[in-house]
């Protein structure tokens, strides 16, 4: 047996103990193909085990003080911390991301839940002058933020544990129980985490049913999403199964963070050497598998061959290899069917016209840091989300067109762009329609304590754990007439 399957009781955390499962999936190694452990694998039953026992304690929960709250997540940050080399450890295993990048992710989510624990004490109402009119002379108004009840949260692949914090801390917060489903390809540090989670539950005095885990397929998500119960669903992943969820969900809220197409402008007066090392640390980080990593590469006419020859000559910095090795920076991406289809994509950009420059071909579900010139903008290459180490390049006359472009696009996450001129870096902020503008750094930055989230078909809602809490609970108003 791995013994990464000794940090966790066998089966599922469902009520307040763990449920047996009878069948088993292995977790695979993205780099070699070994199995890392064996993962339960939940069915329909499971989920509506798990939705029962959250309605159970769902008004206990509610009712738990800011303090209670607050203690349990900043233990929780602490039980964490304490593992933190080894969650590491485990989420290079199963993610197959480079050792560096799940530093990065633990980090991130360490952030996270202390970031949760301080937004406890901020989740506040305020007055409402309701004698604005006549009839409310004499009457006193205020509203309240309320638990909106449970949660059902789905997350990706990619930085499972991250994700399932940026769900399961704020649902704490803001007094909802959560039911977690992790992607199967990646369920165990999320397994691992819950388990913590719940310890720590148990020894603050609050029901363990408050954060339940459930994997399995599709059938498990439908039955979670579907359930009048679940008050609020927050699910990171594509936008097929976004809108799909958002449909099933109908009219409960929903908060879904479906993926991108990134630009990056590089305008006529920018610092070209800086623009290539945002591509080369935000194109290929998490081996491309990053809703936010660059994809879209627009440049001005005028400094676009200087930084084609600079880009290619960088290319070296992006080591493959192993990803538990110090200096891996790309590895292989998550299975041999997400690589195929990253070639099939490139392929057909090739066939109506586009140039591969550098690497373009799968072997396995490895790939070499790729980048590609003249793409049509109608291919998948350019306007789907191509989620690995691939970057297309594009040549315009001038910011506003590159603006144009980028805005030309289902998808609005986050974009970037790099200049020197203020009045090109507002013209962006205030033109580019996504969610988030980020001026002389990589599209892919995030911080874990601002409202994230996109427009169009990048999704609806916003992470971040206050903004999250928002999402999270609704207003109660109190009308009184003394």
């Amino acid at each position: 047996m791995s013994p990464y399957r000794n940090h966790y009781p066998d089966g599922l955390p469902i009520g307040n103990s763990w449920v047996s499962c009878t069948e088993t999936s292995p977790v695979v190694f993205p780099f070699d193909g070994s199995v890392v452990a064996q993962s339960p694998v939940g069915g329909v039953d499971h989920a509506l085990k798990a939705l029962d026992a959250s309605e159970k304690v769902r008004r206990d929960i509610a009712a738990l003080s800011a303090g209670r709250k607050r203690a349990v997540l900043t233990a929780v940050h602490d039980a964490l911390t304490e593992r933190q080399s080894a969650f590491e450890e485990l989420l290079v295993l199963e993610t197959g991301k480079p050792l560096v990048d799940c530093r990065t992710e633990v980090t991130r989510t360490l952030t996270t839940w202390a970031a949760a624990a301080e937004a406890v004490a901020h989740t506040h109402g305020e007055t409402v002058p309701l004698d604005l009119q006549p009839a409310g002379e004499g009457m006193i108004g205020y509203w309240t933020r309320r638990p909106a009840g449970i949660v059902v949260a789905i997350a990706g692949f990619n930085y499972p544990l991250l994700l399932a914090s940026h769900k399961i801390a704020p649902a704490i917060a803001a007094g909802c129980p959560v039911i977690v489903k992790p992607a199967p390809n990646t369920p165990l540090a999320t397994l691992w985490a819950v388990h913590l989670i719940r310890t720590v539950l148990s020894t603050h005095g609050v029901a363990e049913s408050a954060v339940q885990l459930v994997t399995g397929g599709a059938d498990v998500g439908e039955t979670l999403v579907a359930d009048p119960r679940a008050t609020v669903v927050s699910f990171t992943g594509s936008a097929a199964v976004g809108h799909r969820i958002a449909k099933d969900a109908a009219p409960r809220k929903v908060i879904l963070e479906l993926g991108s197409n990134t630009g990056l402008i590089v305008a006529a007066d920018a610092i070209v050497e800086e623009a290539i090392d945002a591509v080369i640390r935000g194109g290929f980080y998490a081996n491309g598998q990053a809703c936010i990593s660059v994809q879209r590469v627009i440049l001005a006419d005028s400094i676009a061959d200087e930084f084609e020859r600079g880009l290619l000559e960088r290319l070296g910095d992006v080591v493959s290899g192993d990803p538990r090795e110090e200096s891996t920076r790309l590895a292989p991406v998550i299975n041999t069917g997400s690589a195929q289809r990253i070639a099939g994509w490139i392929d057909d950009a090739v066939h109506r016209g586009a140039r591969v420059l550098a690497g373009g071909s799968a072997r396995g579900n490895e790939m070499d840091p790729t980048v590609v010139t003249d793409v049509p903008n109608d291919a998948d290459l350019w306007c789907e989300e191509i989620f690995g180490p691939v970057v297309c390049l594009q040549r315009v006359p001038d910011v506003e067109t590159a603006i144009e472009l980028v805005n030309r696009s289902r998808y609005g996450l986050q974009a970037a762009i790099y200049t020197k001129s203020l009045e090109s870096a507002f013209a962006a902020v205030n033109q580019l329609e996504v969610g988030g503008v980020v001026v002389n750094e990589i599209p892919g930055f995030r911080s874990d304590i601002m409202p994230y989230g996109g427009v169009k078909d990048s999704g609806i809602g916003r992470e971040g754990p206050r903004y999250a809490i928002e999402e999270y609970t609704v207003t109660r108003m109190a009308m009184i007439r003394p």
